[in-house]
């Protein structure tokens, strides 16, 4: 289980995005090229998109949406090579968890997913307006 932390996320690109299925898509364009033009390999594109699409989908299952039916994600790629991700969205009945679904769940996985995929992962909240934040930090990897 990921240890619940805060993290200050800074952010070169964010979307605005529906809460609803289209949103995971539009945002998966805009950071797949986002990341290319600035040179992130490959590997680590496909990952960060992989990420990204869970947590937006988590959003749009499990969370309010932000003001105007809306869901933020952010993505910061460093001088390092690790990309971090994030989605805000109105928070919800519960907090992000990950799960031990059985064999035959059909969910349930995705924050193990994200935790194989991630050097660290967490849930940023206290916001006034309920909002919150889950990110997620993918390693660098050799080019």
């Amino acid at each position: 289980m990921a240890t619940v932390v805060t993290q200050h996320v800074p952010a070169s690109a964010s979307v605005s995005v529906p809460h609803g299925p289209s949103g995971p898509g539009l945002a998966r364009r805009s950071m797949r090229r986002d990341l290319r033009t600035a040179g992130v390999p490959e590997a680590v594109v496909d990952d960060a998109v992989l990420v990204l699409t869970e947590l937006l989908s988590n959003a749009c299952r499990h969370a309010r949406p932000l003001e105007g039916e809306r869901v933020r994600a952010t993505w910061h790629h460093d001088r390092a090579g690790e990309v971090t991700v994030s989605v805000t969205d109105g928070g919800g009945p519960t907090r992000p968890r990950t799960a031990s679904p059985s064999v035959s769940a059909r969910g349930g996985r995705g924050l193990t997913i994200i935790g194989s995929l991630t050097r660290d992962w967490g849930v940023l909240e206290g916001d006034p307006s309920g909002a919150v934040t889950v990110w997620a930090v993918l390693p660098a990897r050799a080019r």
